[in-house]
């Protein structure tokens, strides 16, 4: 009883978000070699500034990989900010077209990514992807992000 009370009043609390409750994840993925060394980052963005960036070494994959491990770490990461409204920006067309249903996704291994995204998803009232351009501003921040983080990779190999 206890339990379903709690469900429903975390399922009230997450459904009443208003339109300033949104925040934006905007995520990026590199690699060095398609497969190479991968690296994946995030950079949250709310009220119009970063409130959260992170990157991460994935060992070698190709770069949809390393897209979708920067989807899955960043979701992770917003999580602790919101569970209301969330904006995922990515430069990655491919990633944001399977995640929104406009591509099958045809290989296994990137399917296993989207149902781990598909289910990060569910901690959140809403959850919108979009593709943006690779100029935009807070994708360069990731992008700058992931290459410090194989540059240091290769620094200790």
């Amino acid at each position: 009883m206890i339990n379903r009370k709690m469900m429903q009043r975390e399922r009230l609390e997450r459904m009443a978000v208003t339109a300033t409750d949104t925040m934006t994840l905007y995520t990026d993925g590199a690699s060095r070699g398609n497969p190479g060394d991968a690296a994946w980052a995030y950079v949250i963005v709310q009220g119009g500034s970063i409130a959260a960036s992170r990157s991460g070494y994935i060992g070698t994959a190709t770069n949809n990989v390393a897209e979708y491990h920067a989807v899955i770490n960043g979701l992770e990461a917003a999580r602790g900010f919101t569970r209301g409204r969330l904006e995922v920006r990515s430069d990655s067309e491919l990633v944001v077209r399977q995640l929104t249903g406009r591509y099958r996704i045809t290989k296994e291994h990137l399917a296993d990514l989207a149902g781990e995204v598909r289910q990060r998803v569910r901690n959140f009232a809403e959850v919108r992807f979009e593709s943006v351009p690779r100029e935009h501003p807070c994708i360069q921040v990731a992008d700058r992000l992931c290459n410090e983080t194989l540059d240091a990779e290769r620094g200790r190999k």
